[in-house]
């Protein structure tokens, strides 16, 4: 179970890498709760959406998917945690960045959704 959690959450960042609005839509629970270098927020579907579409500037490409650490903490819930390396496609002026990601899965409908993810950038990398 654990195994399919990890896919799942590298099959979000490939939505993500690939501006897949729809996968992203489909792998998220709403409304979902994001904490980042910009505060923590309860996004539902509209205001996610528009965040999404509001990225398209800049895309990102998944570099890495490391140090994995992930628990089945019941039969409906699944934690994870991950070092994420992202760039900027197409710009290698900027350095990739590494982040320290963290995910709440959890089983709705017989099928698996994102309810909280976190990310903090890594200063020391």
């Amino acid at each position: 179970m654990e195994t399919q959690i990890i896919e799942l959450e590298k099959k979000y960042w490939q939505g993500m890498e690939n501006h897949d609005y729809l996968m992203v839509k489909k792998l998220t629970h709403f409304p979902c709760i994001i904490a980042s270098k910009n505060g923590v927020q309860s996004v539902d579907e509209a205001k996610f959406r528009k965040m999404f579409e509001s990225g398209d500037g800049d895309k990102i490409k998944v570099v890495n998917f490391s140090n994995v650490e992930s628990q089945l903490v019941g039969e409906n819930t699944a934690v994870l945690g991950y070092i994420i390396e992202l760039a900027i496609a197409g710009d290698k002026q900027k350095a990739a960045i590494k982040c320290a990601c963290t995910s709440t899965w959890i089983k709705e409908n017989s099928s698996w959704v994102c309810a909280l993810h976190t990310e903090a950038e890594l200063v020391h990398q």
